[in-house]
């Protein structure tokens, strides 16, 4: 019986050996999460007998428990290297559709423009719901795709016109009619760039002049490209000309804009009616003047945005701690292409290795529980870094110089048996 007994012993030393050597072996590989052997004690008891006086059968491996514990982060120069820092897993799904889960987060990007880790198994996503950057359909995931075409235009919708005109004015009385060809028959202009449906930049210029009639009124003529453009109401309004249309600015004596007057709607807006370009989708032009001032200063442009925009190219991809992807592009513009999708488990330890640093659901697990960083426990995302295994090389060098010397210990036992055996065989 002590040969038994010795050899379970043995047995258990060599798995001891071999978990430890698997964890040493994967000291440098990302998102490895160690393992630790662990035993338990046989009986061999019938009822009979006593209990206080059974010697025991030896030792069982009762499991080889994973060990889940945060590793260290290591910062990398790719946007695409992910790394966790909480108790969440990176979701993965195969061409099969089947699913993974990882720490590891060393993703590249393949020719169909899918983010995939080594395996070619595909990061899944919440996807955006419309052109949102901050809702996402958090009820299923998709996989992560970059755009690998260009980015489409937008064409030009609104401005934002935010100018101080000076009430002094500059504008010789004597020019009683405007022409852009003229400098002195306006006060003062400024110009931005619109875009077409395609994409097309065009030159936008506004000019102002402060009306000869009435305090506290200017025009504002504005061009696309050398061509005046319409206003929908109060077009005609002296000064003006059949060939260059005006719209009408109409100010407080506190230099506020007076919104329901002249041109301005009730809302603060200037609308212009469609202005036709070749090629392309009629430009239909609204411009908010809210935060347009007439004071006794010198004229000044302090806000002129617009809302379109032409077509680019990928430049580049960010994912912020909280999980969203956003893609880059050459004209300035962004677009959030889904959430990191991340998965966690009541259990963890009960989730079965399938290699490749990756994991799969089992019942000892628990259900899967999808969620995003930031949110409980799943911790958050850490572009641009990847997590170290866990695995504390000094600890596992002790763990082998004692499963060495239980090997040692239970090669002994049967040594010492065989001796005592070899002795009764001996007896004559």
């Amino acid at each position: 019986m002590p040969f038994r007994i010795a050899l379970s012993g043995l047995d258990a030393a060599s798995t001891d050996l071999q978990v430890t050597g698997h964890n040493i072996a994967n000291a440098a590989t990302n998102g490895f999460k160690q393992s630790r052997a662990e035993f338990a004690d046989i009986y061999a008891n019938s009822i009979q007998d006593v209990s206080t006086t059974s010697a025991g059968r030896g030792v069982r491996v009762s499991r080889v428990a994973q060990q889940f514990s945060q590793g260290n982060i290591n910062f990398t120069a790719s946007n695409l290297d992910l790394a966790l820092n909480g108790e969440g897993f990176f979701t993965l799904a195969d061409s099969a559709g089947n699913v993974s889960y990882s720490r590891a987060g060393a993703y590249t990007v393949d020719r169909d423009g899918y983010v995939v880790n080594h395996n070619s198994d595909r990061l899944q996503v919440f996807a955006p719901i419309g052109s949102s950057t901050t809702n996402f359909n958090t009820g299923s995931t998709t996989d992560l795709q970059l755009p690998t075409l260009s980015g489409a235009p937008s064409a030009t919708t609104s401005a934002n016109v935010a100018v101080n005109l000076d009430v002094s004015g500059t504008a010789t009385a004597a020019t009683t009619l405007f022409d852009p060809t003229i400098p002195t028959s306006y006060d003062s202009s400024t110009s931005t760039t619109v875009y077409d449906s395609l994409g097309s930049p065009h030159t936008m210029t506004m000019y102002y002049r402060e009306s000869d009639t009435v305090a506290n009124q200017w025009h504002v003529y504005t061009a696309v490209d050398g061509s005046i453009v319409t206003p929908t109401t109060n077009s005609t309004a002296a000064p003006s000309s059949a060939t260059y249309p005006s719209a009408t600015l109409n100010f407080n004596t506190s230099g506020a804009l007076t919104t329901g007057s002249g041109s301005v709607s009730a809302t603060g807006t200037v609308a212009y009616n469609a202005f036709p370009v070749a090629g392309a989708a009629d430009l239909n032009l609204t411009f908010d003047y809210n935060n347009s001032t007439q004071f006794g200063s010198a004229f000044a442009v302090n806000n002129l945005t617009q809302d379109g925009f032409a077509t680019g190219r990928l430049s580049g991809v960010d994912i912020d701690n909280s999980g969203v992807v956003f893609a880059r592009f050459t004209n300035g513009q962004s677009s959030a292409l889904g959430k990191v999708a991340l998965a966690k488990f009541n259990n963890p330890q009960g989730l079965r290795q399938l290699g490749d640093t990756s994991w799969a659901e089992t019942f000892t697990s628990g259900d899967v529980q999808m969620g995003e960083a930031g949110t409980t426990s799943f911790g958050l995302v850490q572009s641009g870094g990847l997590e170290n295994s866990n695995v504390d090389i000094a600890e596992q060098l002790v763990n082998l110089i004692t499963a060495q010397r239980n090997f040692q210990a239970n090669a002994q036992v049967i040594t010492t048996a065989d001796t005592v055996t070899q002795t009764i065989i001996n007896i004559r």
